[in-house]
């Protein structure tokens, strides 16, 4: 089983995705490892991240997903995956692939947003993710203003 964790920056993709991984004792994967530096770059920059900009980034995420499903493995997945499209192009060719939908308002992330450091995604961009943000329609929702502990325990009971 491949489970996808994603939602906006800020909203606890790595926090959770780590968290439920470690309990179920899968590898955890960052999409954010994933990118290019000219991605990074731009990120950084205050730039947002163009489809050009991630069609080979999510076919990147896409081929390591399939190497580990045909080594039998099961991995949870950090990545915004804002978009059904880019959602769908993770889930390429996967036979149980599974998406959890962290969700919260503006706001509250943007809090959050503000009182971290991130390697490369200001404050500034958060607006355009909620703007690119389609919810998705099948996938695991939770509260990310619930304690961590809550989130991964009602995760687990709906995978």
């Amino acid at each position: 089983m491949i489970v996808l964790v994603m939602g906006v920056s800020g909203s606890g993709k790595t926090t959770i995705g780590e968290a439920l991984a470690a309990e179920l004792g899968w590898p955890y994967l960052d999409a954010d490892d994933f990118h290019p530096k000219a991605n990074v770059e731009k990120m950084a920059a205050g730039i947002p991240l163009q489809d050009a900009d991630r069609w080979p980034w999510l076919a990147k995420i896409n081929r390591k997903l399939l190497q580990l499903e045909k080594q039998k493995h099961s991995a949870v997945v950090g990545c915004s995956a804002l978009k059904q499209i880019y959602r769908k192009r993770l889930a390429r060719g996967i036979r149980d692939f599974r998406t959890v939908y962290l969700k919260g308002d503006f706001k509250l992330i943007e809090q959050r947003v503000k009182a971290r450091k991130h390697r490369y995604m200001p404050a500034s961009l958060l607006k355009s993710q909620f703007d690119t943000l389609e919810a998705p329609r099948q996938a695991i929702v939770v509260d990310v203003a619930q304690p961590i502990e809550e989130a991964v325990a009602a995760i687990r009971r709906r995978l």
